[in-house]
């Protein structure tokens, strides 16, 4: 099990690292998390919603992502209250004191869960949630080392030594652990270093006076290196500040996307970020929006409140303006997004509030039924290949005066993916268009074809670079097995996940010997 002295320390990346490592040796791993609280979530094969961090993990394990590896997921839809995911569908809608009282039905299922994948798996790679030494929470654990306890399985505590004071982190953490869960705590892991290595020798070496825990490896701070965020806690951390070089020829292109407070897989946006030329923003204000040549209205788990909130900041005012614009930017509602941009919004499911005005600028009707539809679909458009992936309680119907853009499969009788007009005089994109598919820019081709289609209107040249999506991820997953690979003491690793006698040796940076 791999925990940590707080959220967004870097537990995910870890563990997507070390699943990346073993898949390379040969070993058959799997990635888990009990319970995973986020707004970005992955729809797998058999239709089943997850973390999205443990879609990405499997990924990494070159193993298909499936429901056992996330039994229980929270998407939050306010500042107390939750829907539940449970096997991946949902099961409640409760407030954190009515959860807190749930939890200890559910550990059955969790231990169900890791039974099932330890038989058939030689490695199960756990990740705790927030901090295992939550001392309020500890008698309902259920996601951190009660879990492993009951597993049997060994821990190491990741610390996030770029927020400062990761010594007292540690030790703290250990410090407030029962006996039984303290022992087993067999390794640390300090990451996002800075510095001259040499520097931490000495506190290294108290720390582990103090707690009889070994530092395994200190890993550095990497430019660049980052996976798909796990909640919109990521969100918070820096984007890129302007984009990479564009081909030659070409001209940079601005996206600007909402940022919704309760704004559901952002990470619709990663495909475009990795497009040479292309820059997105993230903004919450009109006066944020400049002038841009795509504005994206993205998904979230909250559409009613936050169309109110778009209201309130005049963000409905700015983007119909420019959507008027003969040559403004192209404007694109992706799911929750999608239906905010239509004439109503009809919900007694996830809001309670009723009916609610859209933002008028495309031709449907929103009504949400309790049942959510999670499930992959695959398509064309813009004369290219498309995929994605719909996570909806939203049944968008179309107007007269909508039209298609995408053509989907009909394995469902839907083809509600639909614009203002099928195209402009001159055959481009309608200024306004809709998608209930997350995903869809991943498809390298179709996010070219899109990406041309939007310096068309605005009458810039765009060429796109070529770049393959789903490689530049793949990239990114083994940098982080080379990092891994390059400063953690492995043979102590080993030892710990086999259960042998631990074998390490204090290097000056706490890495291999």
């Amino acid at each position: 099990m791999v925990c940590g002295t707080a959220s967004d320390v870097g537990k995910s990346a870890v563990v997507a690292g070390l699943c990346r490592l073993l898949a390379r040796r040969g070993v058959r791993v799997a990635p888990f998390k009990a319970q995973n609280m986020a707004l970005n979530s992955y729809v797998t094969p058999s239709g089943h919603e997850i973390g999205r961090a443990q879609g990405v993990q499997a990924l990494a394990a070159g193993v298909e992502p499936e429901v056992a590896m996330n039994p229980i997921l929270l998407k939050p839809t306010g500042e107390r209250t939750s829907q539940v995911v449970v096997l991946g569908t949902p099961w409640a809608h409760l407030d954190a004191v009515a959860y807190h009282e749930a939890k200890p039905g559910l550990l059955k299922l969790v231990l169900e869960c890791v039974a099932d994948l330890r038989s058939r798996f030689d490695v199960l790679v756990c990740e705790g949630a927030g901090s295992p030494a939550e001392v309020n929470l500890l008698e309902h654990d259920i996601v951190n080392l009660r879990v492993a306890a009951e597993a049997g399985m060994p821990a190491v505590v990741v610390g996030d030594i770029d927020r400062g004071g990761v010594f007292a982190s540690l030790y703290g953490t250990v410090a407030l652990l029962p006996p039984a869960y303290r022992d087993l705590v067999k390794g640390f892991i300090i990451n996002k270093f800075r510095g001259d290595p040499a520097l931490l020798a000495p506190g290294l070496s108290e720390l582990e006076c103090r707690c009889q825990v070994p530092t395994l490896g200190v890993l550095p701070w990497v430019e660049g290196l980052g996976l798909d965020a796990e909640d919109s806690l990521a969100l918070a951390g820096p984007r890129p500040s302007a984009p990479s070089p564009p081909v030659a020829g070409s001209d940079l292109l601005d996206v600007a996307a909402i940022q919704l407070p309760r704004m559901a897989n952002a990470t619709d946006l990663d495909a475009l970020d990795v497009e040479p030329g292309v820059g997105v923003r993230l903004v919450t204000s009109a006066g944020a929006l400049g002038d841009p040549d795509v504005i994206v209205v993205p998904g979230t788990k909250a559409t009613v409140s936050d169309l109110a909130w778009i209201r309130a900041r005049g963000l409905d005012q700015a983007i119909a303006a420019m959507a008027r614009r003969p040559r403004g930017p192209l404007v694109l509602g992706i799911c929750g997004g999608y239906q905010m941009l239509g004439r109503s919004i009809v919900d007694w499911v996830e809001s309670g509030l009723g009916q609610a005005d859209g933002l008028g600028l495309l031709d449907v009707v929103t009504r949400f039924a309790p049942e959510k539809l999670t499930r992959q679909r695959r398509g064309r458009g813009l004369g290219q290949r498309l995929s994605g992936y719909e996570i909806r309680h939203g049944r968008v119907e179309p107007g007269p005066l909508w039209r298609p853009w995408l053509e989907l499969d009909d394995v469902y009788g839907e083809q509600a993916e639909g614009a203002a007009s099928a195209a402009t005089a001159d055959g481009g994109l309608a200024p306004v268009l809709g998608t209930s598919l997350h995903g869809l820019f991943e498809e390298d081709g179709f996010r070219a074809a899109f990406l041309m289609a939007a310096a068309r209107r605005r009458r810039k040249r765009f060429a796109p670079a070529g770049v393959s999506f789903t490689a530049a991820r793949q990239a990114q997953l083994d940098r982080f097995a080379d990092l891994l690979e390059g400063h953690l003491d492995l043979p102590a690793l080993e030892a710990i996940i086999t259960g042998a006698v631990p074998t390490h040796q204090a290097s000056p940076v706490g890495g291999r010997p």
